[in-house]
């Protein structure tokens, strides 16, 4: 385990963390703090753990809009591939449909020129 050091409202703080998560920690520690620092500039000091929870809110809204947005899109996408799979099924039914037809001209033409020859 990794040891990081992160602050959130002034205030830091020593976590753990996987070897290579560092930044990644920092960052997201980094993103906490904006949301508290808005709130703190919207409510002042209402105190820590108010501030903490409605900026755990905040992001969990964030969150929850996204995850909306996500399967709104993967909706999207198999609807986007059951379109695609249908018109490829159509495009083979047409070469089928095609290669029959020519086979059958194929075969009147070889029909006519053995009674030509």
């Amino acid at each position: 385990m990794s040891q990081v050091s992160v602050t959130i409202d002034g205030k830091a703080y020593r976590m753990a963390c996987d070897p290579g998560q560092e930044e990644h920690l920092q960052d997201l520690a980094g993103r906490l703090d904006q949301y508290v620092t808005h709130l703190k500039g919207s409510f002042g000091e209402i105190g820590d753990q108010r501030i903490t929870v409605m900026a755990g809110i905040m992001v969990m809204d964030e969150l929850v809009e996204l995850q909306k947005r996500v399967k709104g899109l993967e909706s999207e996408m198999e609807s986007l591939r059951r379109t695609r799979d249908e018109a490829l099924q159509r495009a083979d039914n047409v070469d089928d449909m095609l290669k029959e037809r020519l086979s059958s001209v194929t075969d009147k033409i070889e029909a006519v020129a053995a009674k030509l020859a």
